[in-house]
Parts: C-alpha cells; sequence; structure tokens
C-alpha cells in the first residue's frame, strides 16, 4: 500500500514512517522541507517530496496515494477551511487519517461524513493516542457494564522524549484557554494546566498530570454515555509543570496572547532539561463502571520505555492500515475503530509493557461507617455513594463570627461571607481511597480531603488535618473532631476548634447543618445550613 505521511520527518510523523516501513508499505515523507525528508527517507528505505499541505497539492495527488496521513499539525492553526485536505482526499477515493488532538478539528471532520461515505473511503481525524487508542482501552475495561460513571485518563512522558515544535505551540497554545468538562453530567468550565492529580502508572513511575482540552472531554460524554470524563497531561519534572501551571494562571487572569519568540524561548529551554529525567514514560486509563456484580474500578496503565513514547501516537495509523478492510466509509472522529487486542499486537515491537486490573468500588463513608450507613435515611446514603464524581447544588444561609478571631480564620479557610441565601454548590471527587469535596457558597470556594483513619475519618484544610469521630446517632451522620494535627506536629486540645456538624433528612431531602466555634474563646466562626440535591437530575 501506498502511503504519504505529511509532516513525515516531524517528531511523531518520523516514528510513524519508521513503523509503516517496518511493516512493508510504499511510505512517502513528505513536508515542506526537502532536505529533512530526503535525509529521513534515504535513512528508512522510503521516498521524499516536498509539498506544502496549505499551498498547491498537485504534487500529492501525482503519488497517486492509496492513503494520507497528516501528522504536521498543529491542527488548531490550519485557518479558515482546516478540512480541505481530508475533503480532496475524499474526491480523489483516498484515504486519510490524522493525528489531531485539537477537540473542535478532531470533532468537526463529520462534517465530511456523507461525501466520504459515497466515496467509499474513511477520513478519520485523532488517529492517535486520543481518541483512537484511549476509546479502544475504554471499550474493553468497560465491556459487559452496564453504565459508566467516570472515565479519567492520562498521559506522562518521560523527560527525554523528543520535543517537536508544533506539540510544544499546541501545549502553550491552549495553556490557561477555558474549556468545558463533563463532571457528574454537568458542563462544568475549566483552565487548561489546572486540578492536577496523581497517578501511579507501576514499576514504581508515579507522576501528576494536569487537565488540558483532547476531544475525549467532548466526544466520550456521549460516545460511552458516561457521566464524568476527565484527562490529563504532565512532564516529568516538577519545574516544567508548575511553570506552566503558572503561565496558566496567569494567562487566565490577564488574558495575554503567546507569540513565536515565546514559543521558540520555551522549546530551547525544555530541550536544556533534556539530560534530567528519565526515557520512561506511560498512559492511563481508569473506568469506574456497574457490572452486573457491582460497581468496579478498572485500570489499564502503559509503561514506555527507551525512549519509545514518541512511537505511540503513530500505533493507532499503523494499527488501520494493517487492515484496511476492518474500516467502514465515512468521516468523523477515530472512536471506536480499533481495538485495544489490535492496538497491543501493533505495540508488540516496541519497549511497551501493559497491565489491566479490576476491583469492586466501596464508597469511602460506606467503608467507614459499615453497618451504620444502614442506619442513614435514604437521602443521606445517597449523598455518600461516590463511586466517580459527584455534584449536589441546592441553597443555604450563613452566619459569620463577629470577633476578631473568628475573621482571621474564616478568611484563611475561605469560609463564605454570612447571608440569609445564597447558591451552593458540592462536588465530591473520589481519589486516592478518599475524596476530595469542593464547597461553593457564590462565588466562594474552598477545599478538603477526607481519607479513613483506623475508626475515625481525618478531613485536611491546606496543612491542617483533623480526626473525625464519625457516627451515626438517631438517623444523623454527625462530624466531631476529636484531634488535630498541623503538618505532623498534633494540635494541643485547647487549639481545637469546636464542630458541631451533622447531615440528615426532612422532606424527603438531604440537609446539612455545620457550625464550627473558634479555640480558646468558642466564639463562633461559620454557621451554615441548608439543603442539596443531585446536579444533574
Amino acid at each position: 500500500m501506498k502511503v504519504v505521511v505529511l509532516g513525515g520527518y516531524g517528531m511523531f510523523g518520523a516514528r510513524l514512517v519508521r513503523l509503516l516501513v517496518r511493516d512493508a508499505h510504499d511510505v512517502v515523507v513528505v513536508g515542506r522541507n526537502s532536505q529533512k525528508a530526503a535525509d529521513l527517507a534515504d535513512a528508512v528505505g522510503a521516498q521524499a517530496a516536498t509539498i506544502d499541505r496549505m499551498g498547491d497539492l498537485s504534487a500529492l495527488w501525482s503519488l497517486t496515494p492509496d492513503a494520507v496521513v497528516d501528522a504536521a499539525g498543529p491542527f488548531h492553526a490550519y485557518g479558515d477551511d482546516p478540512y480541505a485536505l481530508p475533503r480532496a482526499c475524499i474526491h480523489r477515493r483516498v484515504h486519510y487519517l490524522d493525528l489531531a488532538d485539537d477537540p473542535a478539528f478532531c470533532a468537526g471532520i463529520a462534517t465530511l461524513d456523507r461525501q466520504a461515505r459515497a466515496a467509499g473511503v474513511f477520513a478519520l481525524s485523532g488517529v492517535s493516542s486520543v481518541p483512537a487508542l484511549s476509546s479502544a482501552v475504554i471499550a474493553a475495561l468497560a465491556d459487559g457494564a452496564t453504565e459508566i460513571d467516570m472515565i479519567s485518563s492520562a498521559i506522562l512522558p518521560g523527560n527525554r522524549a523528543p520535543r517537536g515544535e508544533a506539540v510544544t505551540r499546541s501545549i502553550l497554545h491552549q495553556c490557561g484557554q477555558g474549556f468545558d468538562v463533563s463532571i457528574d453530567g454537568a458542563r462544568i468550565p475549566v483552565r487548561s494546566w489546572s486540578r492536577p492529580a496523581r497517578f501511579d502508572l507501576g514499576q514504581g513511575i508515579i507522576r501528576k498530570g494536569w487537565m488540558i482540552a483532547v476531544p475525549d472531554q467532548r466526544l466520550f460524554p456521549v460516545a460511552f454515555n458516561a457521566r464524568t470524563v476527565l484527562f490529563r497531561a504532565g512532564m516529568e519534572l516538577g519545574v516544567m509543570n508548575w511553570s506552566l501551571a503558572v503561565l496558566s494562571w496567569l494567562r487566565g487572569q490577564f488574558r495575554f496572547a503567546i507569540g513565536d519568540r515565546f514559543i521558540r524561548l520555551i522549546l530551547w529551554l525544555a530541550r536544556g532539561l533534556g539530560p534530567f529525567g528519565t526515557d520512561q514514560g506511560g498512559m492511563s486509563v481508569e473506568v469506574i463502571a456497574r457490572f452486573p456484580d457491582g460497581w468496579r474500578r478498572c485500570l489499564w496503565r502503559m509503561v514506555v520505555k527507551a525512549g519509545e513514547g514518541p512511537f505511540i501516537p503513530a500505533v493507532a495509523v499503523r494499527t488501520i492500515l494493517r487492515d484496511l478492510g476492518g474500516i467502514a466509509p465515512g468521516a468523523g472522529p477515530a472512536i471506536g475503530v480499533i481495538s485495544l487486542q489490535q492496538a497491543e499486537a501493533a505495540m508488540s515491537d516496541l519497549a511497551v509493557t501493559t497491565d489491566q486490573s479490576s476491583a469492586h468500588v466501596v464508597p469511602l463513608f460506606q467503608r467507614q461507617l459499615g453497618a451504620d450507613f444502614d442506619l442513614l435515611p435514604a437521602p443521606v446514603q445517597a449523598a455518600h455513594q461516590v463511586y466517580g464524581p459527584r455534584r449536589w447544588a441546592g441553597r443555604a444561609s450563613v452566619t459569620r463570627g463577629g470577633s476578631l478571631l473568628s475573621r482571621v480564620i474564616g478568611t484563611l479557610f475561605r469560609f463564605p461571607q454570612a447571608t440569609d441565601d445564597i447558591a451552593v454548590y458540592v462536588t465530591m471527587t473520589p481519589v486516592d481511597q478518599g475524596e476530595v469535596w469542593e464547597r461553593q457558597f457564590g462565588d466562594q470556594v474552598f477545599r478538603s480531603v477526607l481519607r479513613q483513619n483506623g475508626m475515625d475519618m481525618t478531613e485536611r484544610f491546606g496543612p491542617l488535618t483533623f480526626i473525625l469521630g464519625l457516627h451515626v446517632r438517631d438517623g444523623q451522620l454527625c462530624f466531631p473532631v476529636r484531634s488535630g494535627r498541623m503538618g505532623p506536629i498534633p494540635l494541643p486540645k485547647w487549639l481545637l476548634p469546636q464542630s458541631v456538624a451533622h447531615e440528615y433528612a426532612a422532606d424527603g431531602r438531604f440537609r446539612f447543618d455545620v457550625a464550627l466555634k473558634a479555640p480558646l474563646t468558642g466564639s463562633l466562626i461559620v454557621h451554615y445550613n441548608g439543603s442539596l440535591a443531585r446536579e444533574s437530575a
């Protein structure tokens, strides 16, 4: 089969060219730089051609390809007619694939579906790690599930992996930009390169990832009927991750553009850090789903060594071109077009290992309370059946203490201001055998992390951790503070806040009542009470 690879000497294009040559395809390396195209073609036994995909394509058609793969990018910068190339491929009955990870570009190619079907060819976008490979993994993990609660994925390359300019431009372009993610069925705005989370890839590799926009968040809530879809990416070196996080915050605040000089500077700095870190990276895909035997957490992990991470985005194209007859004519995002078994077979000659696991999920409060959980009224039980993220909405009233100490503590913990009526949202997210609670009163947000701690439960606010004597009394769930510490240092009893907090049901609704009083003086810090209902309901 004759395959033309546009951007064929780029970071991912060059790896794809090598894989396709291994598979005995007749490969043409195409790009604007004739010398780079010729050098790679000579090295691997391919042909070379000089073509600008944004210009005259007559030289492309003179090559009489069976398939054209666009590995150039960045796809967000393809101008006023971004689908000119796939449209031209369809017109000439040539199969088209690309490695796009831009959500809008990947989703929009479906506008060519009717033409592709009529021509008997396919035009697929996102034939890369996302969404082609990620959707294959999800389909395998969720096989037999009756519903999917959460999909959470991450790509975490090693620091010694090569850095291409197109990828750098794509990362910096979206850093700080806002986009929506589906959380418990609601579309929630987030900022690119924010909300870090920790991922264990196995083999002793633990990395952090930050939220970025990929086609998965836009397409998977419908494709898999999933309530929550999250995706993160991260560098191996903390200095790079946190630098991007700071840049994201600054762009979110001041909305400035990023010019070519800045991009070249960042690329130069990133390459300067190349000797640090490792050549090991990986990918993680987690699915929380209900099966006939109950809720399960299904996990697929991939570790790539020997610097072969940049081959992974090319695996889906390699898989498709091994069996063209397995792909139906039409145009759209590459969701469910390959199987996980096929993808793993296409990685068998790479330094890749994968593992897959599945375990039953018991929510935090149900584990902590045991049989007492069943003593709670149904609305309170429902509030703590947190398999994937849960988002609640309601109204509350807030009273704030007037003493200086109370005001200082209230400000430090970002407690809401006094009001008779305010909108409140609570998001509960399971993480690392615990839950992150984000409470939003109007524009004011404060967070805490709850974890199981033997017979008790801990709740952490920044450096302060409190031991809660969680228990059920008279059908109410009570949260008294028993002890606390700042970091590893225990707090004496007289420095502990006094907590009178409970959850209960009234009129068939979940209700909460929380009062916190200052240590030493016992003066009121904050008292808030109200009701919540599942936002997606």
